[in-house]
Order: structure tokens, then sequence, then C-alpha cells
């Protein structure tokens, strides 16, 4: 079945751009910071999932063919969320990547349910001994670079400050191919960095934050990503009532899809 494009309006009127592949039980998949459609790793997940489950992608508000309203609020991407759900007609599951599952972690705890979560490497920062946390005029220096339009220098703080990237390989971003895109899209880290910010201190998660949610999720990493990586989402799955946590040989922050689908599959039956 030949995927088929639309796009739903959300709550404030904004439009969102949506995939649909396959047929079967529904599942939402949600990007991380600066990702899209056509540029980001859930096309090719989508793909792989597509002969078992009806999957839906879309580009997140201020993305790909989405529209935006500013200022950036989380309840605006919820809403955002809730229409694509809604496409769906029914109970759906939810996958999300690195600040993706921040996003949905957020969406849960507001009330809103779901038949199962599955997250990927949420990036939060719980030691300073394998990383150093996120500076603490960290999100006030990133919307200062946005107000001046620096949005170049903007995803280069991002890179370094949230996501620690080695100096150089940020130093050669604007040689990469999709330096033109996360440029264009830099204001959406106003989004992202919301719901991940207050994690990224270099301090234990707080044992009572989840406490509440009360449906099926595995978090999920890769054998090969950073220590901090690891360590976060180990301690995210014990954060959370009856998390399963799972560690996929190989895999790094760029997860690939042949290996994950399977895990995904196991785990939404």
């Amino acid at each position: 079945m030949e995927p088929t494009k639309g796009f739903v309006d959300s709550k404030d009127g904004t439009s969102i751009a949506y995939t649909r592949y396959g047929s079967g039980p529904a599942v939402v998949l949600i990007d991380g910071a600066l990702a899209a459609q056509e540029f980001g790793p859930n096309k090719s997940l989508a793909e792989a999932l597509s002969s078992r489950y009806t999957v839906y992608t879309y580009d997140r508000r201020g993305r790909g063919e989405s529209g935006d309203n500013l200022p950036a609020d989380i309840e605006r991407e919820f809403e955002d969320l809730d229409a694509v759900i809604d496409l769906a007609a029914g109970p759906v599951m939810l996958y999300a990547i690195s600040s993706g599952g921040g996003l949905v972690l957020d969406y849960l705890r507001s009330g809103r349910t779901v038949r199962k979560v599955a997250l990927y490497e949420v990036p939060f920062v719980i030691d300073d001994n394998t990383r150093p946390p996120a500076p603490a005029d960290y999100v006030e220096h990133l919307n200062s670079l946005l107000a001046q339009g620096k949005n170049g220098d903007a995803v280069k703080y991002f890179m370094r400050a949230g996501v620690h990237l080695p100096a150089l390989m940020v130093a050669a971003f604007p040689l990469f191919p999709g330096w033109s895109h996360l440029k264009t899209v830099a204001p959406t880290m106003a989004y992202d960095i919301q719901y991940v910010q207050a994690f990224q201190r270099g301090r234990k998660l707080p044992a009572d934050r989840w406490a509440g949610l009360d449906l099926p999720v595995t978090v999920i990493a890769g054998s090969k990503s950073p220590a901090w990586m690891r360590n976060a989402n180990a301690a995210l799955a014990q954060a959370i009532p009856g998390a399963s946590h799972r560690v996929l040989p190989g895999q790094t922050h760029l997860v690939k899809a042949p290996v994950l689908a399977p895990a995904l599959i196991e785990f939404f039956g």
C-alpha cells in the first residue's frame, strides 16, 4: 500500500502535515529536535513497520509542511498530536525518539492516554560524571540567539551545550547537506528545550514525576551511545512504573530502522 499524505488542522487552526503508511493497529511516530518527515529517522522506520501497522508520521509544527502559531506553547504541540491520533479513530501506540520522548512524557502527564509507548534515548543528563550538565543559562542563551535571528549559531550552541557533540564536528555542520534545513527549523528548538531542560542538569530524576503513568512503556537505548545517554534512559525506565528497558546492540542515537523495528514489533505486539 502506497503512503498517503495529507493535512489535519490542530485545535488552534495550525495545519499539520502527515503521512499514513500500511495497515493494521495504529502507531504514531514522533520526531526529536530539528527532525521532520523528510529529514530524520522516522520515515524509514515507518516503512519498516508498515507491513504490520498503520503508521502515522507528521511534521511537528514549524517544520516541513506544517504551519506554526507563535509564541511556542507545549499545549499546542499536545493538540497537534491529538489531531494526528484522531485520524486513527481508535486506540493508538506511540513511538518517540530523543526530545520527542520528552514531548510524549509531558503529553501523558497532561492526562492523555494511549495504548502503549516506546521511547528511544530521551536526552536527559542525570549525573555530572559522564558529561557536563547543560549550562545554567542554556535556555536563556539559546532563546537569545533565536530572537536575534542567529539560527545557525543557535543550532551550533544546541549541538554543543545540549547534545554535547564534539566541537570539531559542530564546526563542520555548515558543510553538511542538511545545514539549510537545520537553520530553517531552528526556532522549533524553543519547543524541544521545554521538554528536557529541567532534567539536563546532572541530577537524579525525580522519583514521583511519572508515578501516575498507568500504561505499558518501554525505554530503549543503543549500546554504542554515550554512557550519559545510556545511564539516563536506564534511570528513566526505573522512574516509570512497570516500564521495561532494552539496549540495542551496536546502535547509537542514530538508530537503524532494521534493528529498531523488530524491537518495536515485539513490544507493540
